[in-house]
């Protein structure tokens, strides 16, 4: 499972670094990756605190991704180089990716996720403007009235067909 570290675990994991414990040795006791530990620690020697801050989200033109995605596949750079110069997380860079993988670079373009606007709740009910809608959808409720009450008198009659086959009495409600 993904462990999130906060920017207090990755001083931590910093100074124990700086003290002389390797990669492994902190990987290990702590559930950090190795490569998400070499990606901070270069970052940090570059940019210092600021580098182990959480970034805030930003959205990358398809340029961007095309040239990270082509710099990580094709120019051999390692993921933790790509990150850096990028300025992208490892899973943004995971995801287009597998994006571009399936559908070339017309995946890589932002689609918008979540619910389309007004699909929550129920419909607004409309008034009738006239007799002839208001009768209308009055039929259109009785009908749908009607269509249901049929479908439970099926239920019931079949219900009481089954207890008879076995020998029982229906119940009185």
């Amino acid at each position: 499972m993904y462990k999130r570290h906060i920017y207090e675990d990755c001083m931590n994991y910093m100074h124990l670094i700086e003290e002389g414990y390797s990669f492994t040795h902190i990987h290990t006791h702590f559930g950090i990756s190795s490569e998400r530990l070499k990606s901070l620690w270069i970052g940090f020697q570059q940019r210092g605190e600021d580098a182990l801050r959480k970034k805030p989200r930003v959205n990358s033109d398809i340029q961007t991704k095309l040239s990270a995605i082509d710099d990580y596949e094709k120019k051999g750079l390692s993921l933790v180089e790509v990150m850096l110069k990028d300025n992208v997380s490892e899973c943004a860079l995971y995801q287009w990716r597998q994006r571009y993988a399936a559908g070339g670079a017309e995946a890589l373009r932002s689609c918008k996720t979540g619910r389309p606007p007004g699909t929550m709740g129920r419909p607004k009910k409309k008034e009738p403007q006239t007799d002839l809608e208001r009768l209308q959808a009055e039929n259109e409720r009785l009908r749908a009235e009607n269509a249901l009450l049929k479908k439970v008198k099926a239920l019931v009659e079949e219900r009481e067909a089954r207890l008879r086959e076995i020998g029982r009495k229906p119940s009185k409600s």
